[in-house]
């Protein structure tokens, strides 16, 4: 169970909101809810800005201002309380890897909202984002799904390029879970940028170059944070297959979970015994 008044856990959803990004984030905040019962768990949108997707400063000014309420409601009956401290809420980034313009746009968001609220890291690397990875890649017929045998599993692609947003330190990030998703599928995986001009092809080339033939794309992205569009320039461009976004893959709420307990430093769904899905 979550403690008694423990912050929100306010999701930092990027790109344009609409309906499918809104399903998404809703799925992996009730991921995270199943794993710790009780979360107060929230979404708000970098670009916002009605109440059917509100924006990440008024998701924290609500949360601020309804903790407030709840404290003079709870003294104004009597109940002995302690004044609220620590942090509102925990914001964390809906991103797989590290986008500069993206963390900028959401710290300004919380310093906007002049609420006390600790912002985390994004969810990646992590081995949790590599098995994603497998999964999305076995789903569209381009690595086999082998739970037996995970570290020499026979794949239809030969070559995998994880496609990453937010320039050479996302690139970097992405390449440590593509050295885990290498040891997964036995094949050469690297890491480009799609927000870089050429850089899927220059890396499909290098994968040719190497020996591989069949090359498959596979985004190292939850899905809200690009066009997709551009995603599907890229692969043709490429001359690649390409697998679906994480999306709201278990992991993802999972990991946003873990950076909310690590935040505050209180016990994981694992450490309270609840059994891991």
């Amino acid at each position: 169970m979550a403690p008694e008044g423990a912050p929100a856990l306010v999701l930092a959803v990027p790109g344009a909101p609409g309906a499918a990004s809104r399903s998404l984030a809703e799925e992996v905040v009730s991921i995270a809810r199943s794993e710790l019962p009780g979360l107060d768990a929230r979404i708000g949108y970098l670009d916002g800005d009605d109440a059917e997707f509100p924006s990440l400063r008024a998701v924290l000014s609500a949360a601020a201002e309804q903790r407030t309420a709840r404290f003079e409601q709870a003294r104004a009956a009597g109940v002995e309380v302690k004044e609220p401290d620590g942090p509102v809420a925990v914001v964390v980034p809906l991103l797989a890897g590290p986008d500069s313009a993206l963390l900028r746009q959401v710290r300004q968001a919380v310093m906007d909202s002049r609420v006390a609220a600790e912002l985390t890291d994004v969810l990646g690397p992590h081995p949790l984002l590599a098995e994603a990875l497998h999964v999305r890649l076995s789903e569209a017929g381009l690595a086999r799904a082998d739970r037996a045998r995970l570290f020499t599993v026979a794949t239809a692609a030969d070559g995998i390029i994880l496609a990453s947003v937010g320039g050479d330190e996302a690139v970097q990030a992405a390449g440590i879970t593509g050295m885990l998703l290498a040891a997964r599928l036995a094949v050469p995986v690297m890491a480009a940028a799609l927000d870089e001009e050429g850089a899927i092809t220059s890396v499909a080339e290098q994968l040719r170059s190497s020996g591989s033939q069949q090359l498959a794309l596979a985004p190292y992205l939850i899905g809200p944070e690009i066009d997709s569009a551009l995603l599907a320039a890229a692969a043709e461009e490429a001359g690649c297959a390409t697998a679906e976004a994480l999306g709201a893959y278990p992991a993802i709420g999972k990991l946003a979970l873990a950076k909310y307990t690590t935040a505050l430093g209180i016990a994981s769904p694992q450490q309270q015994g609840t059994p891991v899905r």
